[in-house]
């Protein structure tokens, strides 16, 4: 082999069958840890946005109630400013506020992931006036925020 020969002769590259297959390893370890962390992600805050609306409406309510103490179901939700659906939550009233003045606001989560879609989310007031905050959803996804309650 001459000299001109060796140097038209170029070396080639690229990667090979083993580090090709390192980095899928590594892209598949990548995955198997970000995609579970990402759907808790998302559950709290769908959790987190369906406790924001749902606890708009207290403020609302307690001004009705302390008005009229004997607010109809129906007008409830009229008066505590909320829709009936918003794009976190089915929101209904279980209990009409007799005398009392006790009554539930109640968020039935929509269009969230399947650790929370169709959990509640519960504002109850009671006859004092004192708000408490109760859930279906797991304590892991709602930290301190709110009581857990298992269905019985």
């Amino acid at each position: 082999m001459n000299f001109k020969q060796m140097q038209t002769k170029k070396a080639e590259g690229g990667f090979t069958l083993i580090e090709l297959m390192i980095v899928v390893a590594i892209i598949g370890i990548l995955a198997a840890v970000a995609i579970p962390a990402y759907q808790n992600y998302v559950a709290k805050s769908k959790f987190s946005a369906a406790l924001a609306e749902v606890s708009a409406g207290k403020t609302g309510l307690d001004v009705a109630l302390n008005m009229d103490s004997n607010l109809a179901a129906d007008a409830a939700l009229a008066a505590s400013g909320l829709k009936a659906e918003t794009s976190n939550c089915d929101i209904s009233f279980v209990g009409a506020p007799t005398t009392t003045g006790a009554i539930d606001l109640v968020c039935t989560i929509n269009s969230g992931p399947s650790s929370v879609n169709g959990e509640t989310v519960t504002q109850k007031r009671d006859a004092d006036g004192a708000w408490t905050c109760e859930t279906s959803i797991d304590e892991e996804l709602t930290g301190k925020a709110c009581e857990t309650v298992t269905a019985p």
